[in-house]
Formats: C-alpha cells, structure tokens, sequence
C-alpha cells in the first residue's frame, strides 16, 4: 500500500496526512490515486465522527507536482485526469456529513489552497504562508480553488490573489478568513486535534449535519435549502442524543 497519503483511523477520528515531504508534498499520479481511495473510505465510513488533515516536513502542499509533469512528457488531457482523480476525493470530503479540521504548517500553495479548503477548520502557524502560483508558469487554478478561495475571503480578494504572485502571510490569511486561528508553530498538531475531540466529544452528528448544510447551501437555490434543513432539524430531534440533551436544556431553563 502506498504510503504518501497516511490514514490512521482511531476512537472515531480520522487523520489524513499527506506524506510526500521531499516534494512540498505536490500530487503526482500516484499521490492523487491515493488520496481518493482515503477521501472516499472516510468519507462513507459510519463510524468516522471527525477529520484531521495534516501534512509531514516543512510544508502543507505544494500543489500538483509540475516537475514530474514537465518530465513525463505527457499531454493536458493527462493533467486533467490527474485533477479529476484529486476532484473525487476533494468531492467526498467536502460533500460528506463530517466536519473536518486541518493542520497547516509552511508553504501553501496552487492547487495545495484547494486541499487545504476542504477543510472545515483551518488551524494555521504563524509561519505558514500562502500563494497561488498558478499564473507563474501560464497554469489556471484547479482542485477547487477557484471555487472554494472565493467561497473562503469572497470574490475579490480571490481574484486578488490568483492574478498575481502575492504571497499572504498567517495573520493576513485569518483576516481575509482564508484560515480559522493562527498559532504558535508548535501548537500547531494540538490544536488541531483539540477541535477535532471537540466535535466527538459534542453532539458528533449535529455538527457533521451542520456542516454539511452549510456546505451544500452554496450552490443550490435558497428553497431546496429550508427544505433540507427542515428535514434534517426534525431527524436530529428524534435521536437519542438530542431527546438527551434537549431535556436538559429545558431543565435548566425552569430552573431560571
């Protein structure tokens, strides 16, 4: 089994950790095969209540991996099957009913924005530093970046990036909402990993289920969304986590 994508799945939560680390961790072929094979296992997986994305050495993602493009002497029509195979897994995940959190350390960059933003949560160092990079070699955005970035800090300040070779340091990249909290380099893992128990040790399926909504409310009419909110509210009201602390809930408000 290839080993430049990890997958640890333990007590519930599910760690994804690209594994590439001499390249920047880029996605060559073999890399993007793997990542959907671990996207679409977490993502149909029951028992998976939280994801953390992570990356090993100095940097969280590079993008595509262009020095072995340009060596392999293949064509675009190899390049788009490349992005589609990544699309799937970026699919599964974002799509999915579990929320996930991602550990960002070093360089971000082309394509890696779009791995990075199937996040839900993005805890990012200090250190960390962000950049298109697309134009810089007559490439175009993919993996969902064009997409997902202006979802993330909005239209303009996409564009802003994507059409030109700025470079956005931590602090500027949380107050564009590109990333949720800056930390120290080295509270980086743990910080990570204390959203993620937070979430399983919460009500696990009513933050999947909100993330989902939210996540599907983006591109599809405003009706089909009530509609799906309204179903969902009433299937969460029925578990037995919700009956549980709903009554709670309405213990304490009698007590005020």
């Amino acid at each position: 089994m290839s080993d430049s994508v990890l997958l640890d799945i333990t007590d519930g939560l599910a760690r994804i950790t690209l594994n590439r680390p001499a390249s920047l961790n880029a996605v060559d072929a073999e890399m993007a095969g793997r990542w959907r094979a671990v996207a679409l296992q977490v993502a149909a997986d029951p028992s998976v209540g939280a994801v953390l994305l992570d990356a090993a050495g100095s940097a969280f993602c590079a993008g595509g991996d262009v020095v072995h493009m340009a060596r392999s002497g293949e064509g675009g029509a190899a390049v788009t099957k490349l992005a589609e195979v990544i699309n799937e897994g970026i699919r599964a995940l974002v799509a999915s009913a579990t929320p996930v959190v991602a550990a960002v350390e070093g360089a971000v960059a082309g394509g890696g924005l779009g791995l990075m933003l199937t996040a839900d949560y993005v805890v990012a160092s200090a250190s960390a530093r962000f950049v298109s990079k697309y134009a810089d070699i007559g490439l175009t955005p993919d993996l969902g970046t064009s997409t997902l970035l202006a979802r993330a800090v909005g239209e303009r300040r996409a564009l802003q990036l994507l059409l030109s070779d700025r470079s956005l340091d931590a602090g500027t990249a949380l107050d564009w909402g590109l990333v949720t909290e800056v930390v120290p380099p080295e509270d980086v893992a743990a910080r990570a990993e204390e959203v993620a128990r937070a979430w399983l040790d919460g009500a696990t399926a009513a933050f999947g289920q909100a993330k989902r909504l939210v996540r599907a409310g983006a591109s599809r009419p405003f009706v089909e969304s009530l509609a799906d909110e309204a179903a969902t509210i009433g299937r969460a009201f029925d578990t037995e986590v919700s009956r549980v602390r709903v009554a709670a809930f309405a213990a304490r408000s009698r007590r005020h």
